[in-house]
């Protein structure tokens, strides 16, 4: 399968809060859809699940219209909305007999679900008594009980301890793996990393920029490197760059214990190494920049103004 969103625009009133939002995603793989908060991810997401309706754009599933309610959709909401006071089994049970499945097969899955997340031994207490993780986990369980095709996460990891974060990523990863088509959005950077082979990020109410993570990893690093000494501290290497190397490279950033370095014009790594080795510089570390995930996030979603 495949699902594209096409110039999806939405107002409140006179305020229009998507301009134009466009993206794509597979089965087999997942989509990281990230922005702040406000940027517009939970109205994008509204507009896929049929809560309301867009002003313009399309939604296709495989080049057809996409119908919500005509394929099998898991959706897992930031803000979460079982019934505390609701046993675990009988309202994970009730909400798949909604999603169309008969009693015993919604019991047989419930089962199955919670007890794959680890949280069957609660099958009949009431929500509110369950850690935040184990009622986390549950949600997760409602989500996964009618076995869908599509499967939306919005912050899944909310509330997990490391452990329990394992088993979610183990279920994420087997999403995957089978084949299901997953749109996964989270401020962890470090799991979308993991999951996604495709991001998009929204900003504004628009996306900034989308695509494979790895051809976007190459090509924000691109003419960019990183630079320590042994015998100069951070502050002092920057100095001698701005002095020294100014007509080869521009400071972008002082990181941890190394320089970022961004290359001017046609300069290129070799003439700025061969500078370098003009020096007295004791070379730790010269590399191309490989930007992480927040890098690039806090540079396209970040107010710069």
């Amino acid at each position: 399968m495949k699902l594209e969103v096409k110039n999806l625009r939405k107002s409140f009133g006179d305020k229009e809060v998507l301009h134009g939002i466009s993206f794509s995603v597979e089965s087999g793989k997942a989509l990281g859809l990230l922005g702040r908060n406000g940027a517009g991810k939970t109205t994008t997401i509204r507009i896929l699940m049929d809560v309301f309706k867009g002003n313009s754009g399309v939604i296709l599933l495989d080049g057809k219209p996409f119908v919500p309610n005509k394929n099998d959709i898991g959706y897992l909401p930031e803000e979460r909305g079982l019934y505390p006071k609701k046993k675990v089994g009988e309202q994970v049970i009730y909400l798949a007999c909604l999603r169309g499945m008969s009693p015993a097969a919604a019991k047989k899955s419930t089962l199955k679900w919670l007890k794959k997340l680890g949280v069957d031994e609660h099958f009949n207490k009431k929500l509110e008594t369950l850690s935040k993780g184990n009622q986390q986990k549950v949600q997760l369980a409602q989500t996964l009980v009618c076995n869908p095709q599509i499967v939306i996460l919005d912050e899944p990891f909310s509330g997990l301890d490391p452990v329990n974060s394992q088993i979610l990523k183990d279920v994420v990863t087997e999403l995957i793996q089978e084949k299901r088509l997953v749109i996964f959005s989270s401020h962890q950077m470090s799991y979308v990393e993991e999951f996604c082979e495709h991001i998009a990020i929204i900003n504004h109410g628009e996306v900034v920029i989308e695509g494979h993570l790895k051809d976007i990893k190459q090509d924000y690093g691109k003419d960019r490197l990183v630079l320590s000494s042994l015998n100069y501290s951070i502050q002092e290497l920057r100095k001698i760059c701005e002095s020294q190397f100014n007509n080869i490279v521009t400071v972008v950033e002082m990181k941890k214990d190394v320089l970022i370095l961004q290359l001017k014009n046609d300069s290129t790594k070799n003439m700025l190494l061969q500078n370098i080795l003009t020096t007295d510089i004791n070379i730790e570390k010269f590399a191309v920049y490989e930007p992480t995930l927040t890098d690039i996030f806090v540079d396209k979603a970040g107010d710069h103004e």
